[in-house]
Formats: structure tokens, sequence, C-alpha cells
């Protein structure tokens, strides 16, 4: 019975110490996973953003969907254009006489491909929906459209993965507890987006910290 009892407090024992351990260890290898899915997805959001931003140079608004986006960067070109000083001599009728008249002149200097600007020729872009790490093949959600602001018509547009599809197989009360961060230091709210359907804006909610080189 000595024996006995001595087995099971030794159970016990290695049962609440693996418990005690999985308390302290678990949040830091969530933290850890965490980062890095967070990481790859923003990668990809910002190039979305920056594809956008061409889109609007371009068209003057923003694409409402992927395939859009997509055919723009294979077949869309920049221009590109210098500004330079010149003058020339008019005659004026009211003082008439010959006066000289400043204007500034636009040159265009050559074309160069949205897809060799923003992704050094490669066809990563082709993938730009796809949400790294998801368990499914789900897709970035993404919308634009044209709000009134402040008495003018301005294109907007928002793109945004749930923070669920990234941590689908991590512990549910860490990934709640996640979704509810409000925090500086931290990806608040419950996704991770880029623009706004409400405001005009480009900005995200990541913090600082998933756009220093450290973290590349």
């Amino acid at each position: 019975m000595k024996t006995v009892i001595q087995i099971a407090l030794w159970l016990l024992s290695i049962f609440f110490g693996y418990q005690i351990y999985q308390s302290v260890m678990g949040p830091i290898k969530f933290d850890k996973i965490k980062k890095e899915r967070y990481s790859a997805a923003i990668d990809k959001l910002k190039d979305i953003r920056d594809a956008q931003e061409a889109y609007r140079t371009v068209t003057g608004k923003f694409a409402k969907d992927f395939p859009t986006l997509i055919r723009f960067i294979d077949t869309a070109q920049f221009t590109l254009t210098q500004q330079r000083d010149s003058s020339f001599m008019e005659y004026d009728k009211t003082y008439k006489i010959d006066m000289e008249r400043e204007v500034k002149i636009i040159d265009t200097l050559g074309f160069v491909s949205i897809k060799d600007s923003l992704f050094n020729g490669t066809d990563s872009y082709k993938n730009l929906a796809s949400i790294p790490y998801a368990q499914n093949n789900e897709k970035f959600e993404m919308n634009a459209k044209t709000i009134n602001a402040n008495g003018f018509t301005a294109p907007v547009f928002e793109v945004s993965v749930d923070k669920s599809v990234l941590l689908y197989d991590q512990p549910k009360d860490l990934v709640a507890q996640e979704k509810a961060a409000i925090s500086v230091e931290e990806v608040n709210g419950p996704e991770i987006k880029v623009g706004s359907l409400t405001k005009v804006s480009t900005s995200a909610n990541w913090p600082p910290y998933y756009d220093t080189k450290e973290n590349k």
C-alpha cells in the first residue's frame, strides 16, 4: 500500500509539474508562433497595400477584388516623369509690352512595369490573396468603394484577416485573449487589417514591431 501511495504521489507530482510548465511555457510558445504567422501575413498585407496604391495612381481608384488587382499588376506601367521650370515671352495687352511668363513643364522619361517595380519581376503577386499558414487555403477579405470626405468623393479600400485563421491550431483560450487584446505593442482587435472603408486612410492596425528590420 505504501508503494502504491508513493507511485500515486509521484504521478501526481509529474502531472502538476507538467501543468505548471505548460502554464508558463504555453503563452511563451503561443507568442512566438503568433509573431511568426502575423509577420508573414503582414508582409502580404504590405504588398497588397503597395499594389493598391499603384492601382490608384494609375486609375484614380482602388481595386475591389484580387483578380482585378492581379490583372493590373500583370499589365500596367508607371509613367516616369520629370518636372522642370521654363519661361517664355508673351505680349501683354494690358501693359502693351512683352512680359516673361513662367511655366512648369512635365517631360515623360519612359515607362516601368508595375510588376518589375513592386515585385522585382517575380510572379509572387499571383498569390496575393492567399493567407500564409491558413489551414484551408483561406483568402484575405478585400473591398473598395468611394466615400464622401469633407465634401469630396474619395476612394478607399480595406484588406483583413481574422486572427483565428492564422492561429487555428492554438489553444482556444489564448486565441480568445489575443482577439480581445488592446495594447500599443499588439495588433488590437480580432483582425489584422490595412486600410479603411469608413475614412481616407491606408494605415494598418499592427504595431511598429512588425515594421522593424529585426523582425524580418
